[in-house]
């Protein structure tokens, strides 16, 4: 018995309730105002009373009598279902949308900005690779030597000058 309790006094359950009640009043309200106010007035249209009575086709049926098909009544549901669906969007979803569009919106912006993350060693050795490749002279500038070694100009001892163990 506690289960149960529990389960009807959860609030997704008595949100539910109350929305199955609200709903069902609403709908007759729409039955009303689709039976007394819009039937009439397109029943006016297709000269009838009602818009039950219009747009009725009589068949024959294979005993001898008649069918009647009331394409009326079904364009009077169409307008009902119309009615309360419009209401329904305009009136709960459209304003929920919005509330939470609002809402989320404070929420991303009360957020912190976000930490920048460092770059991983392989993203910063593929930075220094494309920077080296930029900086190498084209290799036809000096024949049989790497392009970052020193020109050889001149009769120099070790150890003197420019040369590959020396520097000045």
């Amino acid at each position: 018995m506690k289960g149960f309790k529990e389960f009807i006094l959860r609030g997704n359950v008595i949100d539910l309730a109350v929305a199955v009640v609200i709903g069902a009043a609403f709908t007759a309200i729409v039955t009303s105002l689709v039976t007394n106010v819009f039937n009439p007035l397109i029943g006016a249209a297709f000269n009838a009373s009602m818009l039950d009575e219009a747009l009725v086709v009589s068949i024959p049926t294979v005993s001898g009598g008649t069918a009647d098909l009331k394409f009326g009544a079904v364009i009077g549901a169409l307008i009902n279902f119309l009615v309360i669906a419009a209401v329904v969007y305009f009136v709960l979803v459209l304003p929920v949308n919005n509330l939470l569009k609002r809402t989320f919106a404070r929420q991303k912006a009360a957020e912190p900005a976000p930490v920048d993350v460092p770059p991983t060693d392989v993203e910063l050795l593929s930075e220094i690779r494309d920077l080296l490749r930029a900086t190498v002279a084209p290799a036809s500038d000096a024949v049989g030597h790497g392009s970052h070694a020193a020109p050889t100009t001149g009769d120099h001892a070790v150890g003197e000058g420019n040369g590959p163990l020396g520097s000045r």
